[in-house]
């Protein structure tokens, strides 16, 4: 039996560490090697010679990590500390907040990131590798939701009966200036143990600096006083930077499976980038204090509020443990609108709290409909292409969601 078939995303794992896999390697769509475009599987130049648990470069990179790996002070706050968590956030660009599942949500987290992780994992690489490096991405890490057909994991109960918790909401609530904010997708990322390298600092949104009505509404009732140029009437350039600053497009929680370590592969936030206009330094120029800025010290059951214009990136995990971070991502209300992919069961909806079903509004299919590509998650690019293309309706584990 294959390692991964029992796996778990928490606690000791005999997953990973597949000294076949070669440092740096990424595929494309096809599972070829690319002559050049490598899409997130940019190279990490200092990243250790092999992919060996006890080989002397991942020791000596090891023992920096142990010494340097984290904030001397990470701010973590509790569920219930609205005002000092907007405060970081803001500020920062991110949040942890401490004690966001109960015990009950996080072992149904952790059963679902387990059971697609398994299936990500099931087929085997080619020349003796133990997995498929997923397309465009550096080797033994994976996004729940790239390697999904439908890209989301709304069809699935673990991560749609996160969308609306009493932890959550109200923070959301404040930060986005009131409920009507929407969910537009859910995912997340994890690295199994043997992920040696960095992978490249990056936003998963940039800021265009534009600012529709709603976009300007929604700073005013986050209390942004809106100054105008006396003769022109226009909005001061001051002003304008505080309502991009105040109003990230995209808001994700990143929740987590298990401890964040110094080993096993915490995320990194650089604080205050949110609103950088510049792109992050590639590998070979990062600064060594930039590597080091991870969340070590956030605990299972926490999660990670992230302006989603911040840069960040995942970290080497040299553990035995899989670090997994699913995620469910919200969109302001200045971007709602019927634009969302409808990745969402009708009948998963139709589980949802009243205010659940609000703020999934524009993402859930209609009745009877399996939304083009769920419930199917595979490493390479062409496989999911067909897949979204051909799977109209649930793979065996959904099949009472129609």
């Amino acid at each position: 039996m294959k390692d991964s078939e029992n796996l778990l995303v928490w606690g000791e794992t005999d997953v990973g560490w597949d000294a076949n896999t070669p440092i740096n390697e990424t595929l494309d769509e096809n599972g070829n090697v690319p002559d050049a475009k490598r899409g997130f599987g940019i190279a990490d130049p200092r990243a250790p010679k092999a992919r060996v648990y006890d080989d002397p470069s991942v020791e000596e990179l090891r023992k920096k990590l142990e010494q340097h790996n984290g904030y001397h002070q990470l701010d973590i706050c509790d569920p219930d500390e609205l005002e000092r968590a907007a405060t970081i956030f803001w500020r920062d660009g991110f949040v942890v907040v401490r004690d966001l599942l109960n015990e009950e949500n996080l072992e149904k987290f952790r059963e679902g990131s387990s059971r697609v992780l398994q299936e990500i994992l099931r087929p085997d690489g080619e020349n003796g590798q133990k997995y498929i490096t997923e397309s465009n991405r550096l080797p033994h890490r994976y996004s729940y939701g790239t390697t999904s057909s439908s890209r989301q994991l709304l069809h699935d109960d673990a991560w749609a009966s996160m969308v609306d918790l009493d932890t959550t909401t109200p923070l959301l609530t404040k930060l986005f200036g009131g409920p009507d904010y929407v969910v537009v997708g859910a995912g997340g990322d994890l690295c199994l143990p043997g992920a040696v390298e960095y992978q490249h600092l990056h936003s998963d949104v940039y800021e265009r600096f534009n600012l529709p009505e709603k976009r300007i509404e929604q700073a005013e009732a986050l209390g942004v006083e809106i100054r105008r140029d006396e003769e022109s009437g226009e909005i001061e350039d001051r002003t304008k930077r505080l309502i991009c600053d105040r109003t990230p497009a995209i808001i994700t929680i990143n929740f987590m499976m298990s401890d964040l370590t110094w080993e096993n592969g915490p995320i990194r936030q650089i604080p205050g980038t949110q609103m950088a206009a510049r792109h992050p330094p590639p590998p070979s120029e990062e600064p060594e204090w930039m590597r080091m800025c991870t969340l070590v010290g956030a605990k299972a059951g926490a999660g990670v509020f992230r302006d989603n214009r911040a840069w960040h990136g995942a970290t080497p995990n040299l553990s035995r443990e899989i670090r997994s971070l699913p995620n469910v991502e919200y969109g302001a209300p200045w971007i709602a609108g019927p634009h969302h992919g409808k990745t969402m069961p009708y009948k998963v909806w139709e589980t949802l709290s009243d205010h659940g079903k609000h703020i999934c509004r524009f993402v859930h299919e209609e009745p009877g409909v399996w939304p083009a590509g769920a419930g199917l998650n595979h490493s390479l690019g062409h496989v999911r292409k067909e897949a979204k293309e051909t799977l109209t309706s649930p793979p065996e584990h959904y099949k009472h969601l129609v």
